[in-house]
């Protein structure tokens, strides 16, 4: 079964026995204006609070393939009170920045914004956050994270004497950037090791019931312990465990797990209109999972770790990236 109807299943659920009625509308802010908010959580040593739902603006929102609508489907986001965004030059090349970009251009004050350098220099990094500021039209992020952290040769070439985090650094003592991180989506170990040896104020991990990477047993521990804002991806891992099936659950409930584990937000994409009410919702109603529901879940799904950490390993998340891109 696709994950499209799974998601339609959802929806249908949602609207409480009116499957014969018109199509459930979407939410609005002032339909949720007397109603529960998306929770919000403080994005540890930043002092900064981000709703605990995401918007990630990576391949899935590139698949909104008309611009009116994907700039009509990030609106609708913030509006319902999603209010940490997540994009990257190498989405695109810079094709989404350039849309959150357009949003931002009126509503910059009301999100916080995070992007993403793939570089692995200093020199590079610099220019890369110059451009990215001019496609997001803001004079400074929020967030500026190293892109993909790989493996121990990758860190090595980050930490070098002109490497990229001399140059993320600077990134936040010029004030191009408030806070400064890390991403990775497939090796916790040598994110420990980064976390452990750098003034970084977040990171960014592949957080899921497969428990793939090691992270939620090396990285996450790592982070809590220096206080850092922590951002879960991969939540569904890049949908190869969204569905119905062996090894797959659905989308409420790999939410509800990342969202449950000690961390500030969870980034999903959603390249529909009804994914962002979806996922709002569960956002809006979060519980923790109880033991007996996390357990199944990571025993389920933890056949499918290996499958899955293959897949990540060559994964980048936008249609033009190569790993050029990464300088790798």
């Amino acid at each position: 079964m696709s994950n499209d109807v799974t998601r339609r299943r959802f929806l249908e659920g949602l609207a409480l026995g009116a499957a014969a009625g018109p199509a459930l509308p979407l939410l609005t802010a002032e339909s949720i204006s007397a109603a529960q908010k998306i929770p919000r959580r403080v994005l540890g040593r930043t002092g900064a609070k981000v709703s605990i739902l995401a918007f990630g603006c990576g391949s899935r929102f590139l698949k909104y393939e008309d611009e009116d609508q994907a700039l009509a489907a990030l609106n609708h986001a913030i509006d319902l009170g999603i209010s940490y965004l997540d994009t990257a030059y190498a989405y695109g090349e810079g094709k989404s920045e350039m849309r959150v970009g357009k949003v931002m251009a009126t509503r910059r004050k009301e999100v916080f914004l995070a992007t993403k350098a793939p570089d692995r220099t200093r020199d590079d990094l610099l220019r890369r956050i110059e451009g990215s500021l001019k496609r997001l039209q803001t004079d400074q992020v929020d967030l500026l994270h190293i892109h993909s952290l790989r493996n121990e040769d990758d860190l090595a070439k980050i930490e070098a004497p002109d490497g990229a985090l001399k140059g993320l650094l600077e990134a936040r003592e010029q004030k191009l950037a408030r806070f400064i991180g890390m991403t990775s989506h497939t090796n916790g170990e040598v994110m420990a090791q980064a976390i452990a040896r750098h003034d970084l104020d977040c990171v960014q991990m592949s957080l899921n019931p497969t428990r793939n990477g090691r992270f939620e047993e090396l990285a996450l521990p790592a982070a809590n312990k220096k206080n850092l804002g922590i951002i879960a991806m991969k939540v569904t891992g890049q949908d190869f465990i969204n569905g119905t099936g062996e090894g797959k659950a659905a989308v409420d409930s790999l939410l509800r797990y990342s969202m449950g584990l000690p961390v500030t937000t969870a980034v999903i994409g959603m390249p529909h209109m009804e994914y962002i009410d979806q996922n709002v919702a569960v956002a809006r109603a979060f519980k923790p999972l109880e033991p007996v529901e996390l357990e199944k879940l990571r025993n389920d799904l933890g056949t499918v770790r290996d499958a899955l950490e293959k897949r990540l390993v060559g994964h980048l998340d936008g249609p033009t990236m190569t790993p050029e891109i990464f300088h790798v």
